[in-house]
Order: C-alpha cells, then structure tokens, then sequence
C-alpha cells in the first residue's frame, strides 16, 4: 500500500520554513512507502536574499527592482535557453540572439556570478542546465558592476557543488527530432571536499529551413571548507553546433507582415555556427570574524568561434511585376578568438553603532580581454554570378544553386582585427539600518582602455547609488532609488577625424515603488515606477564632414527618455494553486537630438524594439492525490517599430505543461509551446534582414530521476 502525505510549506517574507516535525509515533505506525508531495504553489519560486546588489538582502529590504528565477520556475517551465525565461521579467522582451530590451534599452552584456565575461560570445543563447538561478538587476547598475546599458543587466549563478548528495538524469523526445539528456552529481567526496560533475547534450532542427542545432555541456567543480571559508574550483566546456546560421529575421512589409514564411532562411545548408568556450573559475569565500565577510572570484575564458554564413544585402523585384520577391546574399567567413580574464573582491563589514545596523561594501574589479578576427567576404548581386553567391527569392527559395567553395573571397582585414579592452572599478557603499528606515549610498571610479587594429582611446567615469527603504510594516516596503550608469562610446567612432574622441554614454534613474510579503508571504509583489534617461547618444553631423577630411563626424547630443511602470505579483491561490503575473509599462522616446535629423527617428518618435506594453504570466495547480501538475503561460506584447521604423506587430502566445510525479524519484513533464501555433515577431531588426520570427507549435516529453 502507498500512502500519501502532505507537507504544508508555511512562507514567510520570502523565508520557506521547513516542513512540520513527525512524531517517532507517527513513524512506527506508518511503515508504508508513501509519496511526499510538496506543492510547488507554496514555495512560490523565491528566494530569500539576492545577491546580485552584491550586499545578500531580503528582496523586501532591498531599495533595488530585482527579479529572480529560480532552478524550480526554470524546471516547471522546460526551460532549456534563456529565451524561454524573459517572459517570466516585467519590462524585458527578445531583441535579438542574447540580446533583450530592457525597460526600452538594448542590453547584450551577461554576468556569471557577478564578474563580467560571457562564455556565449556574442550569437549564441546561454542554456539554463548549469545555472541555478537567474537574477535579472533592473535598471542602471554602474556603481555596481561599471560599464552597463541603463535598462538593467542579467547575473547566472552557477551550480556549485554541494555537500548534500543528489544523482539526477534527464532524458528528452520532442518534435523537430529532439532528441538529448543530461546527468549531473554532486555530494561529498571527504567530510570537507564536495565534487560536482555534469553533462548535458541535446540535438534538434530549428524551425528554420536549413537550421539544426547540437549543444554539449561539460561541467565540473570541487569545493572545500575549511575553518574560516571555502574554496570552490570550476570547469566548463561548452561545444555548440548551429547548422544553418547566423540566423536572421524574415523580410516584412512596413506593416510587420512576413514577405516569406515563417520558416525562410537566408542561409545554406552548409552554412554553420562553432563555438568552443572554456571556462575556469575559483570562488573563494572567507570569514575571518563574526563581522567581517570577504569573497575573491577568479574567471578566465578561452573562446573560438567559427561561422559561414549568408547574410541578407538588399531586397528587390526581379521578376519586374513591382512586388518584392528577392534577397541580394553575401557571404561572411569568419573566424573569432576570444580570451578574457575577470577578477572581483569585495568585503562586506557589518557593525552595530548605537541606535544604527551598519554594512559597508567595499571592492574592486579586473576585465581584461583580447580578441581577433578573420573575415572573408562575397558580396552578390541581383543576378547569378559566377564566383559569387546567388540571389534568394522569399517564395520557394532554391537553396543548393550556389557553391561557397567556388566563392571569390576577399580578406577584409589583413592584420585579423586585434582588439583588447580593459576595465578596473573600485567601489564603496555604506547601508544603515535604523529601525524600520534602511539607507544606502555608494560610488564608483572606473579607469576603462580600448584597443584596435593599433588604435587607442581611454578614459574613466564616476557612478552613484543611493537608495532608501521603510519597512510600513514586516510585510510592506516602501523603497526609492537613484542610480547612474555609463557605456564607452564604441573606439570604431573615436576616431578625431569623425569628431571624436566622445565622453560616454551616460544613464540615471529616479524609481520609487512599493514590495509586499502579504498573508504570511502567500502574496508577493513589487510595483515601481521609473525615469530612466541616457545621453551623450552619437549622432551624425548635420553637416556631414565640416572638416572636408573624407570621414563624416558625429556629434554626442542625443538623448533617450523611458518612463514606465513594472509590477511582479506572486499569489498562493489555494495551497495547491499558484500564479505569477508580471505587467510592464513603457514609454521610451528620442527626447534631444542635434537638430540635423541625427537619429532615423525625430524627437517624441518611440525607440526601436520598445513595447508599450508586455504581460507575462504563469499558473500552476497540483492534484496531490495524483501526483499530477497542469501548467499554462502566457507572453503578450505589444506592438513596436523596428531599427528601419517598421511595425512590429503586438503578439500573445501561451505555453503549458503536465508533469506527472511517478515515484518519490521519477517525474514525467509534457511541455508545449505555442499551444495555438501563432505566427509572430519577437522583435524587428532592419528593413534588410527583416523582423525575427518567433517560434511556430513545438512539444517535448522529459523524464526526470533525481536521488
């Protein structure tokens, strides 16, 4: 006989308490194998501090918008890249590959484990299978981490290994032949050393016509405790094999409807993606007295990136009927190196002076990087040349007509393109904590170096933080924060001849909004309202080159304003029925530019790839005598205008999932995306790549054993 029992999971401001005790009564008398069910509802994916404010914090303490996905949102939700996640942020659409728009702000830079340095160069999604969290840190975050785009930026934790001993397998079959697995272990190997190891592979076709994928993922890791601390040792190899790319979007009308279909691609079948990334770290935790908390991360990453592709040049009609029917093609050849080192220290001394709770944080940061480039090129034309690569129709398109191997390349850069950047930050930020009032202030100096092709630019930039939270009561924050950021203008647009050199891009924000932990934590939410503004936009000069030097200048004059609104609720409904929503408002607008039409777009025109509105949403109930969950997701965003001023059409698609607890050990998910098998855009690029198509109907099965 298998008995059933319940383990009600009280949550308090975020805290998960642990279940309830069994008397020895109750366990003599209850022999039987039994199913422990635990509601997913009750632990309502939270966490209890965030770490990515780089001071661990109660997100109801916190005076910043922080969102985090935790491992269980990304398992209930077969989450397998980090396009399957943005949903899940108020304020966070696809732009394009990694990249996202975040409160109206093109963001491509990723964190890991808070030091800089993207294993997934710049065109590949990062996968979710050695992550353990996902902490996405909204808006301006210079005084913290230095360089980053004023919309926000995203830090993956990694899986570490653990002293408490757990065996998983996984095994999926999916449509679009789908086929992989992974296995991951982590326990003690002595009573002070834990090992983790872990594989995953997973080969499946796009959607794309001539597109497939193989990712492999080595993972290891060893961690020591000692006395005062610990040391932890990691080893990642990520081997990625995109057939059929670097992909683009399909060409639209201005509109947003497709000229093609959904599942056109620009590229060969012999086309390809590689990317080869190695990545090692050491984390070292200390504290060496009750008040003093110090922790140094090492990471060096070593990168080769090959691809072949065709990329869109130009549409036109060559049947002469005046409709659009063709694409001009150029093919890229391209070879990449990539080696980075990043180093972070930070110290966190906490005391108790009279009436105030005291932290300090103070640290520093290394990123040093060096890169080249080998890149060949054909460029075609609207008719079939030999030695170079034939036009493309958008209906019924002949693939396999032209021979990249016949290709009559040119070396674009003969000295393969050296680049090297450096970045060195050191910061301080005091929180004071006096009764219910939580204070923090903080700056940062950074001293950043740009190199290529032999040229040079430099310079350095002070960045601010104060924030302030009041707790109304245990289960009610009010917080308001004021934060700036700044990016390097790009050193291909330093050059004096072009106007150059340019002070950086610059971002501020004013935020203010309200966090719940109400009913003892079964409703948490968090609203807030923001300005964010970004100056010191490059711009062409109205009068092209008043120097009569042969390059056309810029002029650094523009400004671009987001005003919005983000709301993030989670709700236990009933103890088995749990439901996360998130609602963004925006409002990103050109607000200054040069005066001589500088942007593409005039002032009061909405910025590219910024949604007025977005909603995403997630509901789960659980059957507990059957062991049985249902699922449904919902992403609705609205319409946009690409980078050519295009209309991107607003979309709504919904996602569900079964998953069937089969033993203690064994659980079956069912996952479909798309469920209604919606044509859309996830978002728009330029005219001449068109917009990028979102993914049609797709199910997966995945089996689960963990011990």
């Amino acid at each position: 006989m298998i008995k059933i029992r319940i383990h009600h999971l009280p949550v308090t401001l975020g805290l998960i308490a642990a279940p309830p005790a069994v008397s020895a009564a109750e366990t003599d008398a209850d022999t039987a194998p039994e199913i422990i069910v635990t509601g997913r509802a009750e632990t309502l994916y939270r966490v209890g501090e965030t770490t990515a404010g780089k001071l661990p914090t109660d997100p109801l303490v916190s005076s910043q918008a922080i969102t985090v996905i935790t491992d269980d949102l990304i398992r209930d939700q077969g989450a397998r890249d980090a396009q399957d996640l943005y949903r899940d942020i108020s304020g966070v659409t696809v732009f394009s590959y990694a990249g996202v728009t975040a409160r109206g702000f093109r963001q491509e830079e990723n964190f890991y484990d808070g030091l800089r340095g993207d294993p997934y160069s710049g065109f590949s999604v990062p996968q979710t299978f050695n992550i353990e969290r996902v902490e996405f840190l909204k808006g301006p975050a210079g005084m913290l981490y230095g360089q980053t785009a004023p919309g926000g930026l995203f830090n993956y934790v990694t899986k570490k290994p653990s002293f408490e001993r757990s065996i998983e397998l996984r095994g999926v079959l999916g449509t679009r032949d789908r086929i992989g697995g992974s296995a991951e272990a982590t326990g003690p190997l002595t009573g002070n050393i834990a090992a983790r190891a872990g594989v995953f592979y997973e080969s499946r076709d796009d959607f794309r016509w001539n597109a497939d994928s193989k990712t492999l993922i080595l993972d290891t890791g060893l961690k020591a405790d000692f006395d005062i601390g610990s040391l932890t040792l990691q080893a990642t190899r990520y081997d990625i094999d995109l057939g059929g790319n670097r992909l683009r979007g399909v060409p639209a009308d201005d509109d947003g409807n497709f000229l093609a279909s959904r599942h056109w691609n620009h590229n060969e079948a012999s086309d390809f993606l590689w990317l080869k990334s190695n990545v090692a770290q050491a984390l070292l935790d200390l504290n060496p007295t009750d008040n003093l908390q110090l922790d140094l991360a090492l990471r060096y990453i070593d990168a080769k990136e090959s691809q072949e592709y065709h990329e869109p040049r130009g549409l036109f009609d060559a049947d002469g009927d005046g409709i659009v029917d063709s694409t001009i093609r150029e093919f890229r050849d391209q070879f990449r190196t990539y080696e980075s080192w990043s180093f972070g220290a930070n110290a966190i001394w906490s005391a108790d002076l009279g009436m105030v709770q005291n932290r300090v944080l103070a640290g520093m940061d290394y990123y040093e990087d060096k890169g080249s480039l080998n890149y060949y090129r054909a460029r075609g034309t609207t008719s079939a040349v030999p030695g170079l690569p034939t036009p493309l129709k958008l209906i019924d398109p002949d693939y396999g007509v032209t021979d990249p191997s016949t290709y009559d390349l040119t070396l674009i850069y003969p000295d393969n393109r050296p680049t090297r950047a450096r970045r060195m930050g050191f910061y301080l930020l005091e929180e004071a904590t006096i009764g219910r009032i939580v204070a923090v202030v903080g700056g940062r100096y950074d001293d950043y170096r740009d190199e290529l092709q032999g040229d040079s630019s430099s310079g350095n930039a002070w960045t601010w933080r104060a924030g302030l939270t009041w707790r109304v009561r245990p289960d009610v924050s009010l917080f308001g924060q004021y934060a700036t950021s700044f990016e390097p203008q790009s050193i291909a647009q330093q050059d004096p001849k072009a106007g150059g050199p340019f002070d950086p891009l610059t971002g501020d924000i004013f935020e203010a909004g309200i966090k719940t932990a109400l009913f003892g934590g079964k409703v948490q939410s968090s609203l807030s309202a923001y300005r964010i503004r970004r100056s010191n936009v490059l711009q062409a000069h109205p009068d092209g080159d008043p120097g009569n030097d042969g390059i056309d200048d810029f002029v650094s004059f523009g400004e671009v304003t987001s005003k919005g609104i983000d709301l993030d609720l989670a709700a236990d409904v009933t103890p088995d029925w749990v439901v996360t929503v998130n609602y963004a408002y925006n409002d990103t607008k050109i607000t200054k530019d040069n005066g001589g039409g500088g942007f593409s777009s005039a002032i009061g025109d909405r910025f590219p790839n910024a949604p007025k509105h977005q909603l995403g949403f997630w509901s789960r109930y659980q059957f507990r005598s059957t062991g049985t969950a249902v699922a449904l997701g919902g992403d609705y965003v609205s319409a946009r205008r690409s980078m050519s001023d295009q209309r991107v059409k607003p979309y709504f698609v919904f996602d569900g999932s079964v998953i069937q607890q089969i033993t203690p050990a064994i659980s079956l998910l069912l996952r479909i995306d798309n469920i209604f098998d919606k044509t859309y855009a996830s978002s728009g690029f330029i005219d001449r790549t068109g917009h990028f198509p979102g993914k049609p109907r797709s199910v997966f099965a995945e089996l689960r054993w963990k011990l």
